[in-house]
């Protein structure tokens, strides 16, 4: 009679476990939590996204060395997607149907993660992070993309607004030939349109190329005051360098994704006087809490603290995720997830606030004016 018992309550119990087991959140067991990232990792773009992911994988490695969350160690996989569109959507299913991810994180790139974002919203996977601030990723409101950094519409506005303030209406724009470029096109035309203006000439690039003779033939023609370039590194760099081959010496100023250390180390002195629109803080101002934040935390992983935009914007991202993972709860599935994500109102990161609700994934608009100076420091 006891050993019936017994046999009853072991029966039952294994029941139990096998359907806890079936009804677990895929990505989750009782000791990790699969995070995933697509982003470029080698090639012309390549340094992005490293720089993005060391600091994602470095705020990871502290939260697991603490005891995780809720008792959970986060595995991160990271793919590199070469910031080619087609590769992006082939990580993202990897990451979903192969490699079981909870949820994603730190994406690169306006068109990339715009097809992505069909696949991740079609399995109801929440992506936190994305380096794009491209309407096409924000309206409407996807329930699963939620973003950390300012819209190109806001940063092309504080662009715009301050070259105007200075006198300047002969303004023309150079811009990448995809999803990312023309938002920032549309950001700058739609300000100067405010004042009565329009760009006096335009120069497009291709992805992943720096073929710019044909922009900088078009842009020269108009002897141009100023130039608002929506481009990478490379691709800026090059511009530059021909525009002052051909005895032109306009304003530049560019967007936050060229990425400054990276814009420095390949222009040079000539990068000296470029101005760039910045969506997060001051990465050395020690003054701001996740920045001393940040330095400590690389400091203590004996790695040399050398910083950068995208370093701070990763950790931020990194941050973001795992305080909506302890908010969401021991038992943890991706709806929960969002409805954390959701009631993260005025959350401060360390100096810098992020905001979510049913209606609104933008998080921030904070956009910072910078311009490098003859040192090849950017100045605040």
């Amino acid at each position: 009679m006891l050993v019936s018992r017994l046999m009853r309550a072991a029966l039952i119990c294994a029941l139990s476990l096998r359907a806890f087991a079936a009804g677990a959140e895929t990505g989750v067991t009782d000791s990790t939590i699969v995070l995933g990232m697509s982003a470029p990792l080698s090639g012309v773009n390549g340094a992005y996204g490293v720089e993005m992911k060391d600091a994602i994988a470095g705020y990871i490695r502290q939260v697991n060395a603490e005891g995780g969350i809720h008792n959970r160690k986060i595995e991160l996989v990271a793919l590199d997607d070469g910031y080619e569109t087609e590769r992006a959507v082939a990580n993202t299913k990897a990451l979903i149907d192969n490699h079981k991810a909870f949820a994603l994180l730190g994406y690169y790139g306006s068109s990339p993660t715009t097809a992505a974002m069909q696949v991740f919203s079609a399995a109801r996977v929440p992506l936190v992070g994305t380096i794009s601030g491209a309407d096409a990723l924000r309206t409407p409101v996807n329930r699963y993309m939620f973003h950390v950094r300012a819209s190109y519409g806001d940063e092309t506005e504080a662009i715009t607004e301050q070259l105007v303030s200075l006198g300047l209406k002969n303004i023309a724009v150079f811009y990448q030939n995809d999803g990312f470029g023309k938002s920032g096109l549309d950001g700058v035309t739609a300000t100067l349109k405010k004042h009565g203006l329009a760009p006096t000439a335009l120069g497009t690039v291709e992805r992943n190329s720096t073929d710019v003779g044909a922009a900088v033939q078009a842009i020269s023609k108009v002897q141009p005051q100023a130039v608002i370039m929506v481009s990478l590194y490379k691709p800026t760099a090059a511009f530059v360098r021909q525009m002052k081959n051909a005895g032109l010496h306009p304003q530049y100023a560019t967007l936050s994704p060229v990425g400054a250390d990276l814009l420095v180390a390949e222009l040079g002195n000539d990068a000296r006087g470029i101005g760039i629109s910045q969506v997060v803080p001051y990465p050395w101002n020690d003054t701001v809490p996740l920045v001393k934040e940040y330095k400590h935390m690389l400091a203590q992983q004996g790695k040399t603290p050398v910083l950068s935009y995208y370093g701070v914007e990763g950790f931020i991202t990194a941050k973001t995720m795992v305080e909506a993972i302890r908010r969401a709860g021991r038992d943890l599935t991706r709806e929960k997830l969002v409805a954390a994500l959701e009631g993260m109102q005025g959350y401060d990161v360390g100096g810098y606030k992020l905001g979510y609700s049913a209606a609104s994934h933008n998080g921030s608009r904070f956009v910072d004016l910078t311009v490098i100076g003859s040192n090849g420091k950017v100045l605040h």
